[in-house]
């Protein structure tokens, strides 16, 4: 029961790894903890794998528990439900630079569990989890070519900063999230302000370098608790039907990959499988299972696309390597949205809508770290059409949340704050055709879309996927990359940024690792491919529209003394509810005092605030006010001259003339001028009608 433990310093942190005394029936189990922040990270491997599966069922689930801060669940039944978007995308963030180290031909189940069990809000659980499931792995035996670890990287005032707490990362210009191995790095997640290629260069390099410590503490680790390796050989190699399917299909194959459009291509290259296992496995005497064949062919398809590239040839769509493939725009697609654009890109193709709301249109988040709302929304769809396939239609996958946050990041610097724009803003972006990075599309056309909105983003933004053939010491950067290309290729580089710098950063990485160089060279190719981008794009909307849409809200701001809020509400929120039916307007008001009237009609949204502004106007001496005669006395009469503000016309000051009763001169309704006298000390307002001439 007694725990091995490894500690050491991470930035400003401790971090600390046990294991041996929890989850002891987990294949691997680790307790990482940073700070205050704990994360439970358990490994479970089958033994044995399913006779005929042909990949890797690798699963992460990345939870977060609400007693970790100390809260109790929302909602009936008082327990966590459903994953988060911020669960779900960790849980992506572990996976990635994870899976492409596990061995070719391992087909072993295998399932990572990480469980936040203690949080500290400065603390996000993240780098933990994801060195914590690196441990767990090490330390189960499981086939695994690790350690990796990661750390998040921030950039404030020209410096760099490793693992910043979440208040430091509200001044950084960088959100860096990097993992790798002790010599290559495997996975990179960033959001940015508009930084130099540079910079973010050697800010990934910066934190590969810090996070090696890390590493060995893991090495550390493992040594110390001796768990011995699984005794897993990969699959034989079988050269027969190798020389085979080649010496059948390699022309054939080459041919098809001659054909540019996808769907052609594709239907091509099916064919050919298809013929082929028909040739080698139902002649009599065969000898190979069809599934064999066809992973052999595919294996094939794979070497003939890649030794191509390598080569010099053109690629599959006829491209040389840093040409981006022909881009078709426009804006102001549907009628009555608020704004809108339609962003090709050969055959990958996002329509993307702004929609315009007030504050109550605000997503709540009820996260651990607290509850906020979030003013900026944009949500990304992948229907099964737009890849020519049946499927099912339903809630979002883990794929249409990473690649929308992924789009989101690459935005969230050119975006107005709330001061400037008082507009909660939903961006959806549905991906009608793909074939290569709809989620650069998806950029592309929310800064088409903002600008068509009327919305006053900094600048255009745009985004370009990259991809690597690595063979040997031989690379080849592809700009633009197709959806096979990804497929058959090492890399997946993504870049958002505008004509000054980065705005977002990602990379997955199929090999062991990358090196400076080829990141490098993928950084200056990916802008010279953004910039040429951007260009297409202001070439059809270069700054945004002066007015927004006629279908949109109109928000009209200003500032009350917060004293007066409770006389806008009005008993039991009498007052504002009557503002609200009588205008058409919606009102929201803040405890500082800071009022947005909302409202598709200008003359509405005038009205709200006019009565608003008398409500709250303090009386001031020497002034004429058109007041309502509320009262009649014997000595005079109260004028209501601002909404529960009465003030007292004496008799004698109702007219030149004797008046004997008040009810000769006034009637309770009437509308009358009358100025302001006197305000005495207990607040009593002394009117006239005589002051005024108003006889």
């Amino acid at each position: 029961m007694k725990p091995i433990r490894k500690e050491f310093k991470y930035g400003d942190h401790t971090v600390i790894l046990e294991t041996g005394e929890i989850a002891r029936q987990a294949t691997g189990a680790v307790m990482a903890s940073m700070g205050d922040t704990v994360v439970l990270v358990t490994v479970v491997g089958a033994k044995e794998a399913v006779a005929g599966r042909d990949f890797f069922p690798l699963t992460v689930n990345y939870q977060e528990r609400t007693y970790s801060a100390g809260k109790i669940p929302g909602g009936f039944f008082k327990r966590e439900g459903r994953p988060s978007e911020k669960e779900t995308l960790t849980s992506r963030l572990i996976d990635r630079p994870l899976r492409p180290l596990f061995p070719d031909g391992f087909t072993n189940e295998v399932q990572v569990i990480a469980s936040v069990v203690s949080v500290d809000k400065e603390v996000d659980p993240d780098i933990p989890a994801i060195i914590g499931a690196s441990a767990a792995l090490a330390v189960s035996g499981i086939p695994f070519n690790g350690p990796i670890a990661a750390a998040r990287v921030g950039y404030t005032d020209g410096d760099f900063i490793l693992n910043p707490t979440n208040s430091q990362l509200e001044a950084s210009d960088l959100n860096l999230v990097v993992a790798g191995t002790q010599n290559a790095v495997l996975m990179v997640e960033s959001e940015a302000m508009e930084l130099p290629e540079q910079v973010m260069l050697d800010a990934v390099m910066f934190g590969h370098q810090q996070q090696q410590v890390a590493i060995n503490a893991i090495l550390e680790l493992t040594a110390e608790v001796g768990t011995s390796a699984w005794e897993w050989q990969p699959p034989a190699h079988d050269a027969e039907v190798e020389s085979k399917v080649e010496k059948t299909a390699m022309d054939d194959i080459r041919s098809a990959y001659g054909i540019r459009e996808k769907q052609a291509r594709q239907e091509r290259l099916a064919q050919i499988r298809t013929e082929v296992i028909a040739s080698l496995c139902m002649e009599e005497g065969a000898r190979w299972e069809a599934e064999a064949v066809k992973k052999t062919v595919e294996k094939l398809e794979k070497r003939v696309v890649r030794g191509q590239i390598i080569s010099g040839e053109p690629r599959i769509d006829g491209r040389d390597t840093r040409t981006v493939r022909p881009i078709s725009i426009r804006v102001g697609v549907l009628p009555r949205v608020h704004g809108s654009a339609l962003f090709t890109r050969g055959e990958t193709q996002a329509l993307v809508v702004t929609t315009l709301g007030t504050g109550r249109d605000a997503q709540i988040i009820d996260a651990i770290e607290g509850e906020r709302k979030e003013p900026f929304m944009l949500h990304y769809n992948f229907p099964p059409y737009s890849v020519g396939e049946t499927g099912m239609v339903g809630s979002p996958k883990r794929r249409e949340i990473g690649h929308g946050k992924l789009a989101k990041r690459g935005v969230m610097a050119i975006m107005p704050t709330m001061d400037d724009f008082p507009y909660v803003i939903r961006v959806v972006s549905e991906i009608t055709e793909s074939n290569g990075s709809s989620s650069m599309a998806t950029i592309c056309g929310t800064s088409l879309s903002l600008m068509d909105a009327g919305v006053p983003v900094k600048s255009p933004v745009a985004g370009i996927a990259m991809g690597l053939i690595k063979e040997q010491d031989k690379f080849a950067v592809l700009t633009d990359i197709l959806g096979d290309e990804d497929h058959l290729g090492d890399m997946d580089f993504k870049v958002g940024g505008t004509t000054r710098g980065v705005t977002a950063l990602q990379m997955d990485i199929k090999i062991d690792g990358i090196t400076r160089e080829i990141m490098e060279a993928a950084l200056n190719q990916a802008k010279d491919g953004r910039l040429h981008i951007l260009e297409e794009m202001n070439k059809v909307i270069e700054t945004p529209r002066k007015e927004i849409s006629e279908f949109a809200p109109r928000i009209i701001t200003l500032r009350i003394n917060p004293e007066k809020i409770r006389d806008v509400i009005g008993k039991g929120g009498a007052t504002i509810r009557a503002l609200t039916e009588e205008t058409g307007a919606s009102i929201d008001i803040t405890d500082d005092g800071v009022v947005k009237i909302a409202s598709v009609d200008n003359a509405a949204g005038q009205e709200a605030r006019r009565r608003i502004e008398q409500i709250t106007a303090d009386v001031e001496v020497g002034v004429t006010y058109e007041g309502k005669v509320a009262k009649l006395m014997d000595f005079g009469a109260f004028v209501t001259i601002l909404p529960g503000r009465d003030g007292l016309v004496h008799i004698s000051q109702i007219s030149d003339e004797r008046v004997e009763n008040v009810s000769d001169k006034l009637s309770e309704g009437d509308q009358i001028k009358v100025k302001v006298l006197e305000i005495d000390k207990q607040g009593r307002i002394r009117l006239s009608m005589k002051a005024v001439g108003q006889d």
